[in-house]
């Protein structure tokens, strides 16, 4: 079990939760437009020392990009995430997670590259896995241009994005690079198992519905033949020889378990992996800046990806 809600959570979860609107019921444009139209952005947002839009050349058609310099960094070359947002495949957008790549970028004194890649259903599997890989090429192969260091590459994101990171590392090691020495997982969507307990305790009631998910699935990978391959569920890969992992769990989603027992399944394939557990915590709550588990979580995953990034093995 994990324990009771944070208390700040607490205070919120029944108006989050039915103000969650029923994406389930709606085409991927419909649900697209209603999540944007609820995006506040902040008045003034967290400073950097730079930020560029660009486009990346990916598979299919040029790839946007949002490349995010840190404050105060040391001169010379920086390690770098690429960042996949999250938001079930369907929705979300470089605005969604400007704020958080703002946070990241300072906090890591690294280069963030968050990716707008292709979005289900219009894109299904795998357009999106597809372009955060073809981002991480590109990064690599023009570090010396964003002031970056192509020996300290790390991939991450959150939630559906979580996914996109694990399956980026996956292609990077199938595929002869580029080299990563890292993978942030933040509640990463894994598998499609709804039948877990994770899911029988809080697929209702916690802001991020079991039917929510099982219509994200729907859209991003429709075949259920589909759904073994390990580039869209990495519980079904063979994960020796990953760069090492931080996983952030939160106790009270529905993704709980399937994100401790991939964390578990890196520990057995020899991964130097650390499973941060915020167990008052929702799905989404780290991009939820108001909350001080939120802030919390930031700066320990910070902690530990700063430590992958400068070569020191996160954990402690």
């Amino acid at each position: 079990m994990s324990g009771e809600l944070d208390p700040q959570i607490a205070q919120m979860i029944e108006a989050l939760d039915s103000g969650f609107p029923p994406v389930h019921t709606m085409t991927g444009a419909q649900a697209r437009a209603t999540i944007r139209s609820r995006f506040v952005a902040p008045a003034a947002p967290e400073e950097v020392a730079g930020v560029e839009d660009r486009l990346v050349g990916g598979p299919d058609g040029a790839i946007p990009v949002r490349i995010y310099h840190p404050v105060g960094a040391a001169a010379g070359s920086l390690p770098v995430l690429v960042y996949a947002h999250g938001g079930g495949f369907v929705f979300c957008d470089l605005d969604s997670h400007d704020g958080l790549c703002r946070n990241i970028a300072n906090r890591t004194a690294a280069v963030v590259v968050s990716v707008d890649y292709r979005l289900a259903p219009e894109y299904p599997w795998p357009a999106a896995a597809e372009d955060v890989y073809a981002v991480t090429r590109w990064v690599s192969d023009n570090c010396a241009a964003i002031g970056a260091d192509a020996g300290r590459i790390a991939v991450g994101g959150d939630s559906a994005g979580g996914n996109l990171a694990a399956v980026t590392a996956l292609m990077a090691r199938d595929r002869g690079g580029p080299a990563l020495v890292a993978q942030l997982l933040v509640y990463p969507m894994i598998t499609p198992d709804f039948t877990t307990e994770s899911y029988r305790l809080y697929g209702a009631g916690y802001y991020n519905p079991a039917e929510a998910l099982r219509w994200y699935w729907d859209q991003y990978a429709p075949k259920d033949s589909d759904r073994t391959d390990p580039y869209v569920s990495p519980l079904h890969a063979d994960l020796h020889g990953l760069p090492p992992a931080v996983v952030v769990i939160a106790g009270h989603d529905p993704l709980r378990d399937e994100g401790l027992r991939f964390g578990e399944a890196l520990v057995e394939a020899g991964v130097p992996t650390v499973v941060r557990r915020f167990d008052g915590g929702i799905h989404g709550f780290m991009t939820m800046p108001s909350l001080q588990i939120a802030q919390a979580a930031r700066a320990q995953l910070c902690r530990d990806a700063s430590a992958l990034l400068t070569g020191v093995p996160a954990g402690g």
